[in-house]
């Protein structure tokens, strides 16, 4: 948790330097763990963790040298966990897409890089010679919080959003967080996690 305070310190650091070179900050709140996603692929997994998720972040503009990848805008964000389970921290690339006329609703796809302070490698609730009080809590671990597998994982993302004016913005958003048996081979539960964001513009 050390490196996400870290990072929160950072990150605070820079959205209050951000009138000076411009971009968007933005703050949002989602339900932790949603499970919406499993059910549409037919793997009906349930959520493990619970509560409410807090992002705070900031975006640049479009970076103009960057066109070969699409002229990305850079997003940097902390979420803080109601429950205080899995909490993260995230950075990389993300696009605007205009629906129409600029200045209406519009997609945002995102990908990232994300480091979280949730639990990686839990001991398994099987193994011989466990007394019956250990293997309860290794019983109520497997049930209550996500195996991510890998401390580094990807954080892809999506959301459809509005501006109301120049200034403000409203976005429906979904993170996902997984490893993606990249960084880690074995178990790969992941989050999910759907809100909505308020965005102000510099």
């Amino acid at each position: 948790m050390k490196n996400a305070l870290f990072a929160a310190a950072a990150l605070a650091a820079a959205v209050v330097a951000a009138p000076a070179f411009a971009g968007e900050v933005f703050v949002g709140v989602y339900k932790h763990d949603v499970t919406f996603v499993g059910d549409l692929v037919g793997l009906g997994a349930a959520g493990r963790e619970d509560g409410v998720d807090i992002h705070l972040g900031y975006r640049t503009d479009k970076i103009e040298s960057l066109r070969f990848l699409g002229k990305p805008q850079v997003h940097a964000m902390i979420s803080v966990n109601s429950e205080n389970t899995s909490n993260f921290v995230a950075a990389g690339f993300d696009w605007r897409i205009e629906l129409g006329k600029p200045g209406g609703f519009y997609l945002r796809p995102g990908m990232g890089l994300a480091y979280t302070d949730g639990e990686t490698g839990l001991p398994p609730a099987n193994a011989p010679g466990l007394t019956d009080e250990e293997r309860a809590r290794r019983t109520n671990l497997y049930y209550t919080r996500i195996d991510f597998g890998s401390k580094v994982l990807f954080e892809p993302e999506l959301a459809l959003g509005y501006d109301f004016n120049d200034r403000v913005s409203g976005e429906l958003s979904y993170v996902h967080l997984s490893n993606g048996q990249i960084f880690h081979q074995g178990k790969n539960q992941g989050l999910d996690e759907a809100g909505v964001r308020l965005i102000y513009k510099f």
